[in-house]
């Protein structure tokens, strides 16, 4: 079970442990969800997978992220800092940019499954193309061995951003 996601503005280690937990079974749904030819699901939960190891990787790398996002965003009546909140729900829309700003911590590897990430949220949602139209993935097979591909860098990235948790 994992416990309820703390915020990066009150707890960023405690952050970055749940992020990592959430990132390893979010995989392991993708990897079962694969092996039983659900592919759409595996692409949607293999995006989720990456988009907790990259909030992860944001949080320890906060400080590359600060001047991307400066300033305060309201949450009810709390004011939190923008970067902060940017890290906590880490943004489909900003999931791009906020890798860029990553790759000088920790390499181009990090733009990569970000981008591919993102391809396959839009698979998720839109299935096989064979016009290209829709998604960029002209058969479930292609996505399928993106989704095994993007498995590998969530694996990769949570032992860089914490540990095998």
């Amino acid at each position: 079970m994992i416990p309820p996601l703390e915020k990066p503005w009150l707890d960023l280690d405690g952050y970055i442990k749940v992020r990592l937990l959430e990132a390893k079974y979010e995989a392991e749904l993708a990897a079962k969800f694969l092996e039983q030819g659900l592919v759409r699901n595996a692409a949607g939960k293999a995006y989720q997978a990456w988009k907790a190891v990259l909030g992860a990787l944001a949080a320890r790398s906060r400080d590359r992220l600060e001047g991307l996002y400066p300033g305060i965003r309201r949450i009810g009546e709390r004011a939190v800092p923008r970067v902060d909140w940017i890290i906590a729900i880490m943004p489909s829309s900003k999931m791009r940019e906020a890798a860029q700003a990553l790759r000088e911590s920790y390499g181009h590897e990090v733009m990569y499954y970000a981008l591919l990430a993102l391809d396959l949220h839009g698979y998720q949602y839109n299935g096989p193309d064979r016009e290209g139209v829709f998604s960029r993935f002209p058969s479930d097979e292609q996505a399928a061995k993106d989704v095994e591909e993007l498995l590998k860098g969530v694996a990769k990235f949570r032992e860089v951003a914490g540990g095998s948790l």
